[in-house]
């Protein structure tokens, strides 16, 4: 008996290792080097075709710099009671700005515009950079040359020089195209009005003034200054991460809460003990299941912008008015944060569960992969910037996920109506294409594949 044991324990023993290039491994090698290459392929190309992707949308940038619309408006001498058609700080900033538009050298798409086209208001051109119009704007006063020389005839020390020229933006729109190109900008031509206005103002006043010490000192020098005016500021700077860079986790955190959950709805349709649960009934339990999760998430994800007191409860402010940090639904800006956030988040989810069940495991993580990519390359930098091929990036999520975050934490010009419309589309479609995603994961699961 015992010899019988032993050879019954020696047949069904596991064989002994070899070395990698035995006779026997022949066939198993070549399988793995084949199966090992085409995935190697697969990735190489997917990752060149996906960082093409975000690569791509600040590819020639620099040469649509002229998209950048910057209005100057002329009011100088143009309303009454500063009615003249002598005028010099107006001709000397248009002048300036034409001279740019006629160089080489990148520049923003500067266009002289007439007041008759703001009915000669200037708050007017205000009301257009708030709505999104133009990206900025350079307002001569109505009263600049007029202020101007009634200082030097007046011995006006009061005179302000940076009274004269205003230059209007906001910055909460998109703090980094503003900081990054157009304000750099702005400063150039600030810088050549200054330089050339300056030196034929003090010739001016050498041959018409006798006495220059009678003359205020910011009359001589500078004469003419500029007042920069954000309407909506980007702040504060902990702000950043809930337009930004934090919204990336509501997609991983979207996206991760399927293969967390997937093993608890299996439970219901393995018989155990207990009848499975009818397919219809188990999808709409699984949908309604996810829908409560992103609510709950959302919330947790929401709570930690008022942890670190980004502001939520200030008013709306007047929208020609520059205001510090305020809220675009006033105290019930947290909820519709919190609404935005639950409904972007199955926005960005329901697709990632649907490509899951789809491709399944490993390989539902290249659609994470080109998920995260295109909405980051659309949604945090200006498509206004990117090649045409990008608009399709206006109906991503990510893209009008932040446009209405920037509503609701900086008062910027709404389009929030539009914003989650677009949203619930995404929702829609996904729910409708839920079932069919779930037909293929069981028929994979039943095939072993």
């Amino acid at each position: 008996m015992t010899v019988v044991k032993t050879e019954l324990e020696s047949d069904t023993s596991p064989p002994a290792a070899v070395s990698f290039f035995d006779p026997s491994l022949n066939e198993i090698r070549k399988r793995v080097f084949y199966q090992w290459a085409r995935t190697l392929l697969i990735l190489c190309v997917f990752v060149y075709a996906v960082l093409s992707l975000f690569w791509g949308v600040q590819y020639g940038t620099e040469d649509k710099f002229p998209v950048l619309k910057v209005w100057v408006v002329d009011f100088d001498g143009q309303v009454d009671p500063y009615r003249s058609n002598d005028t010099i700080v107006g001709p000397a900033v248009t002048d300036a700005a034409k001279r740019i538009l006629q160089s080489d050298s990148l520049h923003l798409g500067y266009t002289i515009k007439s007041p008759a086209d703001f009915n000669y208001d200037p708050l007017a051109v205000r009301q257009g950079i708030y709505d999104e119009h133009a990206y900025a704007a350079v307002i001569i006063k109505p009263n600049a040359t007029t202020l101007l020389r009634d200082a030097v005839t007046n011995d006006n020390t009061t005179y302000d020089p940076t009274g004269a020229i205003e230059t209007v933006i906001i910055s909460a729109r998109d703090e980094t195209t503003y900081y990054t190109y157009i304000m750099p900008d702005l400063v150039i031509l600030q810088g050549m009005v200054l330089a050339e206005f300056g030196p034929q103002w003090v010739q001016s006043l050498t041959s018409s003034v006798s006495n220059l010490s009678s003359v205020p000192p910011q009359v001589i020098n500078p004469a003419i200054g500029f007042t920069s005016i954000d309407l909506r500021p980007f702040a504060p700077a902990v702000a950043t991460p809930a337009v930004t860079v934090g919204l990336i986790y509501l997609i991983i955190i979207a996206f991760f809460n399927f293969p967390f959950m997937i093993p608890i709805h299996a439970q219901f349709m393995k018989p155990d003990g207990h009848p499975p649960l009818k397919v219809p009934h188990w999808l709409l339990w699984r949908l309604f299941s996810s829908l409560v999760a992103y609510f709950f998430l959302s919330l947790c994800y929401s709570l930690v912008s008022l942890t670190f007191k980004i502001p939520f409860s200030n008013d709306s402010a007047p929208d020609v008015l520059s205001a510090n940090n305020p809220n675009g639904y006033g105290r019930g800006s947290f909820v519709v944060f919190w609404m935005l956030n639950w409904v972007g988040m199955a926005a960005l989810g329901l697709p990632c569960e649907n490509m899951a069940m789809i491709l399944g495991f490993p390989w539902s993580a290249l659609f994470l992969i080109f998920w995260v990519i295109t909405n980051v390359a659309t949604g945090f930098y200006a498509i206004d910037l990117a090649p045409r091929f990008y608009r399709w990036g206006y109906a991503w999520p990510l893209h009008r996920i932040v446009e209405a975050l920037r509503t609701i934490l900086f008062d910027v010009h709404s389009r929030i109506g539009l914003d989650f419309a677009i949203l619930f589309i995404w929702i829609a479609v996904s729910l409708v294409f839920y079932p069919v995603a779930t037909f293929i994961m069981r028929w994979k699961m039943l095939r072993g594949i």
